[in-house]
């Protein structure tokens, strides 16, 4: 299986039709069907690594007073508690924590919902260890590799570029300078192949602060990456700032390439 990574951008993504929720619609259409999907979202952001466990897991929903329609959504896909045995697994000696209690999270189910809106897919979310270096990050996810010849789709959702707080919902709005700047660093890096760079995002100065002011939504790019095969040819997907500071890069990873 290829690996992607997704610039999930706003919740309100599964309430529309446009060029992201097209483009992973087509994905799902493209790609070999996986067995299951196991995504990093940046939404499930702990202290210790968990994965969740359950047979049912619910659709959390993580956000504040967005569209009233978003919160009657339900993706009611299956968990996968094998795959979640599986990961804990091949991330020892790394404690990892069998869940029951977290979910789907927007960062998951607002992608799926596009991608296989009947639910038919299991899903498994891994969590991100706040207290681990993005080096640390990326080391854990070389270890998940062994998934993507199981039949195992993995998924990285969050954002290269996203700072909420100066955000203009205007969607005419132009990309800030900088948000632009440390966006195509980032890609630069992806193509030549380079994960340190990208581990290292912080030497891009203010860009960095500004483009990441927290690594919540930054670190699932890490897990694309560190999932990534020596020789996987790169596409990028959506590839646009939105909102001047939410950044809508996508990214596939595979043997063979894939036409957009």
């Amino acid at each position: 299986m290829p690996v992607l990574f997704i610039g999930h951008g706003s919740p309100t993504n599964a309430l529309e039709t446009n060029v992201a929720t097209e483009t992973w619609r087509y994905l799902a259409e493209t790609l070999p069907r996986p067995k299951a999907v196991l995504c990093i979202s940046a939404h499930w952001y702990t202290r210790g690594t968990a994965v969740t466990a359950m047979a049912k897991p619910r659709t959390i929903h993580d956000f504040g007073p967005l569209a009233p329609e978003l919160f009657t959504i339900q993706y009611p896909a299956p968990g996968d508690p094998a795959l979640a045995t599986r990961v804990q697994s091949l991330l020892a000696p790394t404690l990892v924590t069998l869940d029951s209690s977290w979910g789907l999270d927007h960062g998951t189910w607002s992608v799926m919902v596009k991608a296989y809106p009947n639910a038919d897919m299991p899903v498994v979310q891994l969590s991100m260890d706040m207290t681990l270096s993005p080096a640390q990050h990326l080391a854990l996810a070389q270890r998940l590799k062994p998934l993507r010849d199981e039949g195992i789709l993995i998924i990285g959702s969050g954002n290269i570029v996203h700072n909420l707080s100066i955000m203009n919902w205007d969607k005419a709005s132009p990309p800030y300078d900088w948000a632009l700047r440390f966006n195509q660093r980032i890609k630069d890096a992806i193509l030549r192949d380079d994960p340190q760079s990208v581990c290292d995002y912080t030497a891009a100065g203010r860009d960095a602060e500004l483009a990441v002011p927290s690594p919540d939504h930054y670190w699932p790019l890490l897990y694309s990456l560190g999932a990534r095969d020596a020789g996987d040819k790169v596409t990028f997907l959506t590839d646009f700032i939105q909102f001047r500071s939410l950044g809508m890069t996508s990214a596939y990873f595979g043997a063979q390439p894939l036409a957009v």
